[in-house]
């Protein structure tokens, strides 16, 4: 070991067999809970470091914890299967059966997160964990704190609860998009999207004022346009501004596809009349004609680190990891004029 720490220093250390803590850091059986958890404490605190094998990276530090997890998701955010939040629910869910940990689901009702009614699975003590996917209303965020109980906000946070959460990069990744479009020659860009919804649509739009302010364009109020109600159920009409921009940043690949359609019904060409893009680059992103250029949100990695978080805190429900940030990466589809490349620079700055 480059550090010197060796599983035979925590055997000694712990006064167990190096057998028994070989066993515990790689998961296996034959291990209590509570020494499993002393073990592991032990480890992390003396600096201990797995062999650079592929097989004890993939082993350590994720033990066969026999728990119920919970994963709450609000009503408004559960719709087809396919969509973002149900890719999301089960990647997160296949991780935690890795680790013996059995996934126990259940959605959120308006009326219930209204009315501040807690899920079945808390209420009759059925879960160990918690994990939120998606955002919830404040006032019932302040409920679920309020329980001891290990608890995790996956895509989305709220600074006045000291709450870890896992979230993709929303405001680079709305920054991004918004500068991808100036680099294609657009300069009069709208945002589709209630900015105080969510916290990664709040993100999104803060990064797409941040290119704006950047780049000295114009930015138009009437430009930034809601796509959902109160209650965050898409609006199945959109209504647009009498003057239109060249382009659209929308805050979800969804969202965008509406846009597109909506645009489409009034004759208006995609892209050659106005671009779209989207975020997140699930399904619908490229069933859309044409295709989405959107931001592809690391799925895989935002579950794979929810678990992890989770993990630790079963072992030991004081471990607290703060804010995880994932990023995502710009994904080129069909959805973009390229205004700078087929008229020049002066076509859209009037």
């Amino acid at each position: 070991m480059k550090n010197g720490i060796k599983m035979a220093d925590i055997a000694r250390e712990i006064g167990v067999s190096v057998v028994t803590v070989s066993n515990a850091l790689a998961g296996r059986d034959g291990v209590s809970d509570s020494l499993r958890k002393k073990i592991c404490e032990t480890a992390e605190k003396m600096g201990y470091k797995p062999s650079g094998s592929r097989s004890d990276k993939k082993t350590a530090y994720r033990p066969k914890l026999g728990k119920n997890v919970g994963i709450l998701t609000s009503e408004r955010f559960v719709g087809n299967r396919g969509t973002f939040y149900w890719e999301l629910t089960a990647s997160v869910s296949n991780k935690l059966a890795e680790l013996n940990v059995y996934t126990i689901y259940e959605c959120i009702s308006a009326k219930n997160e209204k009315e501040k009614i807690l899920p079945k699975i808390i209420t009759e003590n059925k879960i160990d964990g918690i994990i939120v996917i998606g955002q919830i209303r404040r006032m019932y965020i302040e409920l679920l704190s309020s329980i001891d109980i290990p608890l995790i906000f996956v895509d989305f946070y709220d600074n006045r609860f000291d709450v870890d959460s896992v979230n993709s990069d929303s405001y680079y990744g709305g920054y991004m998009l918004t500068d991808y479009l100036v680099e294609m020659g657009h300069r009069k860009i709208g945002f589709f999207g209630n900015v105080t919804a969510t916290s990664s649509i709040h993100d999104r739009f803060l990064g797409y004022v941040k290119c704006i302010m950047e780049n000295n364009l114009e930015y138009r109020y009437e430009w930034t346009i809601d796509d959902r109600d109160e209650y965050g159920k898409l609006f199945d009409n959109i209504t647009f501004p009498e003057e239109l921009p060249t382009a659209f940043v929308c805050n979800c690949d969804e969202t965008a596809f509406r846009v597109i359609s909506a645009l489409k019904s009034k004759g208006i060409r995609i892209p050659e009349d106005i671009s779209v893009v989207g975020y997140d680059n699930y399904t619908v992103s490229s069933i859309c004609v044409p295709t989405i250029t959107t931001i592809e949100v690391d799925i895989d990695k935002m579950a794979e680190v929810s678990v992890e978080i989770m993990a630790k805190k079963l072992i030991n429900p004081s471990y607290r990891e703060g804010r995880r940030i994932i990023m995502g990466r710009l994904i080129e589809k069909e959805s973009v004029f390229n205004i700078r490349g087929s008229y020049g620079d002066k076509i859209n700055e009037g």
